[in-house]
């Protein structure tokens, strides 16, 4: 199995190059930098792949497009970061479909990344990945994404779109942030408590990845989520328990507001109740499907 990986550095491609490598697979890393073996190949979300790299991107099996700038990045999104989220994500998957129009040996699959930001902020409604979009400004980015993504059908190349939700993992994404401050007993409830959190465990990602990529029925959107999503107020509980910590210091909306602005509502606020219908009708069985296992396996 021949592989190209995108954001092969960042939380979910580094677990995920190790999975590969255990499977053996033959793997090009796209990155910025000049490449550092033969393993890596130069990639830009902005100038794609130089021509005379395009040789090296004949008859690949699979692409994993992971690469886009971080969400939460900084206390506030300013202009210029809201325009670095979406052209990343946007402009990068462009390049690399425009990649693909080149290549007389086109990829079998391309897994290209996306959010359950997609939903937006929809209270307790369960989402599933026939749901509608939302109207926030994720949920903006991610549909030029997906419609830059689907580009790749029209070539023939089975494409599935991963909206993947909250990560858990204690070397990267959320749940890192949340580790110093809940292990000195300042965590607490984020607003009313009542917002969903949709999760999966870092596990079950790399999971999911490999079983788009080795399932020829797995297509379109899939909802990269555990099966049981918590409230915030509940998952505060969890992790509080799991870490034997007080959770009574609560952050109310107003501060959320005040300190994090747009990116808060986002990230902290919105509430998205997710359920991963296709992928558990294709067959896919979790690692971790409630929450206190997954956050014990996550920071042991």
């Amino acid at each position: 199995m021949k592989v190209l990986i995108t954001g092969a550095t960042g939380l979910i491609g580094t677990a995920l190059r190790d999975s590969f490598e255990e499977k053996g697979y033959e793997m090009l890393l796209a990155s910025r930098s000049e490449p550092k073996s033969e393993s890596y190949v130069r990639w830009d979300s902005d100038t794609g792949f130089a021509d005379e790299d395009l040789p090296r991107l004949e008859g690949l099996d699979a692409v994993v497009h992971l690469a886009g700038e971080s969400i939460s990045g900084g206390l506030r999104w300013t202009e210029e970061k809201k325009r670095a989220i979406r052209d990343s994500r946007v402009f990068g998957t462009r390049t690399m479909i425009e990649a693909f129009a080149k290549l007389s040996d086109k990829p079998d699959v391309f897994v290209s990344g996306s959010a359950i930001g997609f939903y937006g902020d929809r209270g307790d409604e369960e989402m599933t990945e026939s749901s509608p979009a939302g109207d926030t400004f994720l949920s903006e980015v991610s549909k030029e994404w997906e419609a830059e993504s689907r580009r790749a059908e029209d070539m023939g190349i089975r494409t599935v779109l991963l909206r993947t939700g909250i990560v858990l993992s204690k070397d990267g994404g959320a749940l890192a942030a949340m580790l110093t401050p809940f292990k000195l007993g300042a965590g607490g409830v984020v607003g009313s408590g009542k917002q969903w959190i949709s999760w999966v465990s870092l596990d079950d990602v790399v999971g999911i990845i490999n079983f788009a990529i080795e399932n020829e029925k797995v297509r379109g959107a899939i909802n990269a989520v555990a099966p049981n999503p918590v409230t915030n107020e509940e998952f505060t509980k969890t992790l509080g328990s799991v870490l034997s910590r007080p959770t009574i210091l609560p952050l109310p909306e107003f501060a959320v507001n005040l300190v994090f602005g747009e990116m808060g509502d986002a990230l902290l606020l919105d509430s998205t109740k997710v359920l991963p219908k296709r992928l558990q009708d294709a067959g896919y069985e979790f690692k971790f499907t409630e929450l206190r296992k997954a956050l014990e396996h996550a920071i042991e």
